[in-house]
């Protein structure tokens, strides 16, 4: 019980949110807070019902002496009470999960950005397009490699459209502050997304979906600047500048900050690789 709340901070948030995430950047992660918390609420609300049932039948109906209590086959009241509440708290769930997934999923017909994301093993690649669909153009490319995690600048206030595609297995798109996670697959299907972020920022990023060996070396930084910043940092990249130059350009420091490539001991690989050269 003391190990679990090392952090008294940390814990009054969690407690405060009922488990949910408070951190969100998107206007879509909010809608999907709400709907948590509400559910929350209701859940309580009918678990407090329930409970209160079972105490006032056991304190109510506890055994007094040996008489056998009157026995009922049926009671009708109550068979419709624990019938149509349960399909009552069903279908008012069903309903606003359904209003809010309807508006996570919703696309529009024109995005005020485009991003491609395209993930293979064990990296990403980010093109900013100049449309919708797969006869779009790229007008800008930022991709990651080993020694330099990859950077996705967006910006705030945005219709962002996300357009996915995988060069080997099935991966998955997930910055945790976004509170939504979407597969990438290869082939033909393209799954699609539209955010609108509203607090500027750097976020990880990774993949959620086990692809290999290095999967836990498949990171990225999402970072969060003003629109007038994102058009200095995507005129520059137009004009031939590195990611890392553009970055400076904006003012933001030029390589991720929220994590670093992991050691992939590579240095290892090549010292045995060049030890047993030389020893045979």
């Amino acid at each position: 019980m003391l190990l679990s709340g090392c952090s008294l901070q940390e814990f009054g948030s969690k407690f405060g949110n009922f488990g949910w995430p408070s951190n969100g950047i998107s206007l879509q992660g909010h809608k999907m807070y709400d709907l948590w918390i509400g559910s929350v609420i209701a859940a309580l609300a009918v678990g407090f019902f329930v409970w209160g049932l079972i105490f006032w039948c056991i304190i109510r109906y506890r055994k007094r002496g040996d008489e056998l209590p009157v026995q009922t086959r049926f009671n009708m009241p109550m068979e419709v009470l624990y019938t149509v509440t349960p399909i009552l708290v069903v279908a008012v769930l069903f309903y606003y999960t359904a209003i809010v997934q309807t508006d996570v999923d919703k696309l529009s017909k024109n995005p005020d950005q485009v991003v491609q994301v395209v993930a293979f093993k064990w990296q990403w690649e980010f093109d900013y397009r100049d449309g919708v669909g797969a006869d779009a153009n790229t007008v800008a490319s930022t991709i990651g490699s080993a020694d330099v995690i990859p950077l996705l600048v967006l910006p705030v206030g945005e219709k962002i459209r996300f357009e996915e595609t995988s060069k080997d297995v099935i991966h998955s798109f997930w910055v945790p502050e976004l509170l939504f996670k979407r597969d990438v697959f290869p082939g033909s299907i393209r799954n699609k997304f539209e955010v609108t972020l509203d607090k500027t920022g750097r976020y990880v990023g990774r993949c959620a979906e086990l692809c290999g060996t290095y999967h836990a070396f498949m990171q990225f930084e999402l970072v969060a600047v003003s629109p007038a910043d994102f058009d200095k940092f995507l005129t520059a990249k137009k004009g031939g500048a590195s990611t890392q130059e553009a970055m400076v350009a904006i003012g933001q420091a030029p390589y991720a900050t929220t994590t670093e490539p992991l050691n992939t001991r590579r240095h290892l690989n090549n010292w045995n690789q060049s030890g047993n050269v030389a020893g045979s």
